[in-house]
């Protein structure tokens, strides 16, 4: 291996997202249209005299390892070898935020491990078991994602602006699918989201969340007073809100008067469609 590998991992924007129904295994079917964003989780690779996994960076852990690691999971789930590498992981995308921070730090993982020929994955599909997320970030585009999250139909998404910010309160993942398994009607008419899109659709977890957690009601309502404002919601099931600009000043305007407002909140103005 050369002395360094260093591999970006990107966060991901829900533009919308519903809630099907609830399946027999006590997982969700979902729909929800997913964009990539340019804040970027990174991962170093280095030669070791044993397996390490660090964590640094703004959204790391006080002790720099997770006691849920989902790369540790990653080699236990697959079986994969762990090798003499040490990985550290700069954690810029915050963590129960609903930008997918562990799952594309996973995706990052398979691709580190594809390009040292040590595994390779053989059926995208398969990796939802580790996280429903992973079959997005491994396919690394655009997408309407179904199913569980293992079913991803590639879409182009408009460009935009984002101003994200992430209230001081984090959300899990399993506790809000519980939160919404209690407070929803799944007997929906899926011939209604034939046309979905991120003016017509929301987020299915925004008004549970909101009831949970004040914060969060209080930063998205703040969002959607914004001058030039598109729509502004949740993104997944996390307690990141964002408000989306069709043009880059609008948004750096929005970003400027959200600092003064919540001076203590972290934020960060980000674009889709970086490839273009």
């Amino acid at each position: 291996m050369q002395d360094k590998l260093i591999e970006f991992a990107p966060a991901k924007i829900n533009l919308y997202l519903k809630i099907l129904n609830k399946r027999s295994d006590n997982f969700h079917n979902i729909l929800s249209g997913v964009t990539l964003v340019n804040l970027f989780d990174e991962i170093i690779v280095e030669d070791s005299t044993s397996f390490i996994i660090h964590y640094t960076g703004p959204f790391a852990p006080k002790n720099k390892i997770y006691r849920d690691c989902i790369l540790e999971k990653l080699f236990t789930l697959f079986k994969i070898p762990k090798p003499n590498l040490k990985f550290t992981i700069k954690k810029n995308i915050p963590v129960q935020g609903g930008m997918g921070s562990a799952s594309t730090n996973a995706a990052a993982m398979f691709r580190i491990l594809d390009k040292l020929h040590i595994y390779k994955i053989k059926n995208i599909n398969e990796t939802v078991k580790l996280s429903a997320d992973l079959p997005l970030f491994l396919n690394q585009k655009d997408c309407i994602v179904s199913g569980m999250g293992e079913k991803i139909t590639e879409v182009f998404h408009p460009k935009y602006y984002f101003v994200v910010v992430k209230p001081l309160c984090n959300c899990s993942t399993k506790e809000m699918y519980e939160l919404i398994s209690n407070n929803q009607n799944y007997k929906i008419n899926n011939d209604s989201f034939a046309n979905l899109n991120e003016f017509n659709a929301g987020n299915d977890f925004e008004s549970i969340i909101s009831e949970e957690y004040k914060e969060i009601s209080i930063v998205l309502n703040y969002l959607k007073s914004l001058n030039n404002v598109i729509f502004s919601r949740i993104s997944g099931s996390g307690s990141c809100c964002y408000a989306a600009f069709k043009t880059k000043m609008e948004a750096k305007e929005a970003e400027k008067n959200l600092s003064k407002q919540f001076p203590l909140l972290w934020n960060k103005l980000v674009e889709n469609n970086i490839r273009s």
